[in-house]
This record gives C-alpha cells, sequence and structure tokens, in this order.
C-alpha cells in the first residue's frame, strides 16, 4: 500500500534505524520512544488492525513475537524483563494502521499502563 508509513518504511523508500529484517518482518527503533528501548516489528504485508488478520497470517504473528524476544534478548533486556503490545485502533493508541508489535524495555514498566 504506497501511502502506508509502515509499507514504505518495509519498502526501504523511507529510512529507518533497522534492528532487524527478513523477508517476512522488518523491525526499526520508533522515532518516538516510550521506553529507552521502543522497537517496532511489522509485517512487510499490509494487514491495517489485528481485527484484519486470517488464519494465514498466525504465522507472521507468532514470528513478530519471537522476533521481538529475539530482539530483547539481543539488547541484554529478556532476563531484567520487557513488554510486548498490539494496539488495535484509534482508541487504544493505533496511529499507523499496519499492525505493529511494540517492544519496550530498559525502564521499569508500571501497571496498567496508559
Amino acid at each position: 500500500m504506497e501511502d502506508c508509513l509502515f509499507c514504505r518504511i518495509a519498502s526501504g523508500t523511507i529510512p529507518a534505524r533497522k534492528a532487524y529484517e527478513d523477508d517476512a518482518l522488518v523491525a526499526f527503533h520508533d522515532l518516538n520512544p516510550q521506553a529507552p528501548v521502543h522497537v517496532l516489528v511489522i509485517p512487510r504485508k499490509h494487514i491495517a488492525t489485528v481485527n484484519d488478520l486470517t488464519a494465514e497470517d498466525e504465522a507472521t504473528v507468532g514470528a513478530m513475537v519471537r522476533r521481538a524476544a529475539a530482539i530483547a534478548r539481543d539488547l541484554g533486556h529478556a532476563e531484567a524483563g520487557y513488554r510486548t503490545v498490539f494496539n488495535c485502533n484509534a482508541a487504544a493508541g493505533q496511529t499507523v494502521f499496519h499492525i505493529h508489535l511494540h517492544l519496550l524495555a530498559g525502564r521499569d514498566l508500571t501497571w496498567p499502563p496508559g
């Protein structure tokens, strides 16, 4: 989808500080971090919201979660702890309508979140 910010990052037309990429996923550091580590993990396939996931997307979502755990481990935060979050639609805080998993780490994270 050519007007989607995250599709443009995934395709490389918009630069990003990437933490990981492969044929299915791209992970990059958020430009407006909410924690010392704030990485977004996205699929290259455009899926607007979690509500739009299909059975065919299950492996992609699993890969997103596993990749976030690997990035947390690689950055030294797996043992201390980290948070992963999917926001779905505007009332939940989704501002870019391309599914993305937030990986937050590097500080104590309170509960409940905002």
